[in-house]
């Protein structure tokens, strides 16, 4: 059953209430589209790869999947996610904390399939496109497309997908195969993938251009989104609840820069208690997170936050930037405590 809340005609929040340890169902896994879902014949497409690779390739489905196979349990964010928490808030799709999910995924490991086309040893960055086609300025009609340096690329992390949850992609999340980067935002795992290219220079597409950070207080003037950063979701109880006294508070955690060491929990303005934590499972996967508690009733105000084993914690107030971007601030849902 889809449980997708609309953002816009393109864009649909997951339900916090599914966040958790385990797959998403397809139908609540969030979307996310620059432009128009396109349609693509499966039994026409390929996949071409070119550039300066010693191997050029034009690969059917069944070709494609002759390179193996794997599955991996994959935390997934947009960029923007959190963006509606800035002040002033910026242009963009105006995400709350609904745009990220959980899901299986099977498919190639990309490594494979660059080492078989034999990558000269100049090459800098792939450059990936999608099928999906629209209008953007300054540069007009493009298709999406963004680009993985060279070592990225190649490590045992990206994968060519083809299947979610043990079922073929669906057309909303870019079938008939797309892009994984895990640990990165999502604007990095491009949908209807058509066609990988070698390059020797960093690519300066428009997405990749867009998707920079411009007057963030902790990154450098222009440097590129990437790693998602450290973050906690409270998944139960949810804003506005009703709740008993005592109660068990839940929920998730991810980083893209290291694993999750620890996730603290504070009740209004008390001190911060640490919560128990679980071994994900799966090294994408979220770190399920929980702290039982005797409330006081009333209106009390739950937040949560996460540090990662990189020394990264999540701010106690947005990190404002020009695009919108990583957003990471600590959580906090507001529930009413009955007697």
């Amino acid at each position: 059953m889809t449980e997708l809340v609309p953002l816009d005609e393109l864009n649909a929040a997951a339900p916090l209430s599914r966040l958790g340890p385990d797959p998403m169902p397809v139908g609540s896994f969030y979307t996310r589209s620059n432009f128009e879902v396109p349609t693509v014949d499966p039994e026409a497409w390929r996949l071409t790869v070119s550039g300066l690779v010693g191997d050029p390739m034009k690969l059917s489905m069944s070709e494609l999947r002759s390179f193996g196979e794997s599955t991996e349990l994959v935390t997934l964010e947009c960029a923007g996610n959190g963006r509606i928490y800035m002040d002033p808030v910026p242009d963009g799709a105006p995400w709350g904390m609904g745009a990220v999910s959980v899901a299986e995924f099977t498919g190639t490991p990309l490594a494979r399939l660059l080492a078989a086309a034999h990558p000269a040893d100049e090459v800098a960055e792939f450059v990936f496109t999608g099928l999906d086609r629209g209008r953007v300025e300054p540069e007009g009609d493009i298709n999406y497309a963004f680009s993985l340096a060279a070592g990225e690329a190649a490590s045992d992390s990206p994968m060519l997908v083809w299947a979610m949850n043990g079922e073929p992609l669906t057309p909303a999340h870019g079938a008939p195969l797309r892009l994984l980067a895990p640990g990165t935002y999502g604007m990095a795992s491009v949908k209807w993938l058509t066609s990988i290219t070698a390059v020797a220079e960093p690519f300066t597409g428009h997405f990749r251009m867009k998707y920079r950070y411009l007057g963030d207080p902790v990154a450098s003037e222009g440097e590129h989104v990437g790693p998602i950063r450290v973050r906690s979701l409270i998944t139960r109880p949810l804003e506005g609840e009703d709740v008993a006294a005592d109660l068990e508070i839940g929920g998730a955690a991810w980083s893209g820069t290291g694993t999750i060491e620890s996730v603290a929990v504070r009740i209004d303005d008390g001190v911060w208690m640490e919560a128990e934590i679980e071994t994900p499972r799966g090294r994408f996967a979220p770190t399920p997170w929980s702290l039982s508690l005797r409330l006081e009733p009333g209106s009390r105000t739950i937040a949560s936050r996460a540090n990662d084993s990189t020394g990264n914690v999540q701010p106690l107030e947005s990190i404002w930037n020009e695009n919108g971007y990583a957003n990471n601030l600590v959580h906090a849902v507001t529930v009413w405590v009955v007697d």
